[in-house]
This record gives structure tokens, sequence and C-alpha cells, in this order.
């Protein structure tokens, strides 16, 4: 099946061009964002001394650094394949000796946001070469896998029923350009992981841990169909 299906959307459309004008509203207005609240959690972590070094975030990384950075993950990193947030954590356990954050907790989304943020608006540019391309590949197999009860794959959904209506929620391209975001159907700042398991629960699929092997692989993939898409540092879904 995976032959029958584009590698890429063409175009490639945002989440946020397909939702309601009150949500996207509600990203662009600065005050009305309710994911500022995890952007400012996220900025005050940056700078906060923690760990045995001694040290923050800041220390290591300026008001300039960053910048684009957040684009390009996930990425191949040694020979092991990691989103941003496990960048994060190497970054901590590595340069401050401060303890890992658990991944989906409060603190990791609130930082991760703060460091996408610093690339708000710069297009999506994940690389699959190289060392990347077999994690790459399995990420495709996934992406176009019939998994659950309701044997569906993702491609059916965010390729071919693009803007149609499931269960009340109006079908998008499924990219992460705007991950971690805040979904109104949480009522909080949720991850990319976070929501692979919401599809997969949709399809009565058993879900993977959030940061499993296989959702690296896909969350590979799936960042990588929505390469120049703007990064959404401040995302709304529903």
């Amino acid at each position: 099946m995976a032959e029958d299906v584009p590698d890429r959307p063409d175009p490639a459309i945002s989440g946020h061009a397909l939702a309601t004008p009150a949500v996207q509203e509600m990203q662009r207005d600065s005050f009305a964002n309710p994911a500022l609240f995890w952007l400012e959690r996220g900025q005050a972590a940056f700078e906060r001394v923690e760990g045995k070094a001694g040290k923050s975030c800041a220390e290591c990384h300026g008001a300039a650094d960053l910048r684009g950075a957040a684009t390009t993950f996930p990425k191949v990193v040694g020979d092991t394949l990691i989103a941003l947030e496990g960048q994060i954590n190497r970054c901590r356990t590595t340069h401050m000796s401060a303890p890992v954050l658990a991944l989906g907790s409060e603190a990791m989304l609130a930082l991760t946001v703060a460091v996408r943020e610093r690339s708000d608006g710069m297009p999506m540019a994940v690389q699959i070469d190289g060392a990347a391309r077999p994690f790459f590949e399995r990420g495709k197999a996934l992406y176009t896998e019939r998994r659950g009860q309701m044997n569906m794959a993702c491609t059916q959904c965010h390729d071919e029923r693009v803007g149609l209506w499931l269960r009340g929620e109006q079908l998008t391209q499924g990219h992460t350009n705007g991950l971690p975001g805040y979904l109104l159907r949480w009522g909080e700042v949720g991850s990319v992981h976070r929501r692979f398991r919401f599809c997969d629960d949709q399809r009565l699929a058993e879900p993977d841990e959030v940061g499993s092997d296989a959702y690296l692989a896909l969350e590979l993939y799936v960042a990588w169909r929505g390469n120049g898409l703007p990064l959404e540092a401040l995302a709304v879904r529903r």
C-alpha cells in the first residue's frame, strides 16, 4: 500500500488553515491564546539554575541562539533518533547534571514550547538522509499500516479525507508543525506523541508509549511531510 501513498501532500496545509475562525483568532491573539501560560512557564525554566553543575539553559543559549533548531527535529544524534524533548533531556543531563524531565510532563511541555518559540514562523526543515533514512522508512510504513479493530491507517484520514468531518473533528493533513500545542479538547498543551496515542485510541488500536521508537519514527515521517510549513510555537487546535 505504501507505494500508492504520496510521500508528501501538495500543497501542504497547516491544521491552522482548517481551524474555525474562532480558533484561528484565539491562536493569533497573544492575550487570548491559552498556550501563552506554558510559554511563560517554559521561559522561566529556561532561565532557572538547576542541577549539580549550577547552570541554566540560558547560560549556554543566548537570546539569538537556538533560532531554527526546533525546525530540524526529530533528528539522529549519534545513532539514535531523538525528538526535541530528547535533546532537552540530553542537555540537562550532559551540561547541567540535572535530572531528566518526564516526557509529556507539564515541565517538559513548557520548556519545549519555550525552545520552539525561538523558531516561531520559520519553515520546518527535517532531514531524512543518511542515518535518518531507516527511521524515515519505518515511520512511513507505520503511517500506511492498517491497525486496530477499525483496521485503519493514518493515510486514510490524513491523505484521503482531508477537510471532511469525523466524530466532530475536521480532518487535517496531520502535520506536527503546531505540536506541542494547546488542544481545546484537552484543555492543556499536548505533545506529538500524545496526539498519536489519541489517534490510536480512535481507531481502537493499542497505543505505544510516549517516547517509543515507533512513535519517534512516525514523528520523523510526519514532520518531514510538513517541511516548509511555518513552525507554530503557540498553536491552538480543537
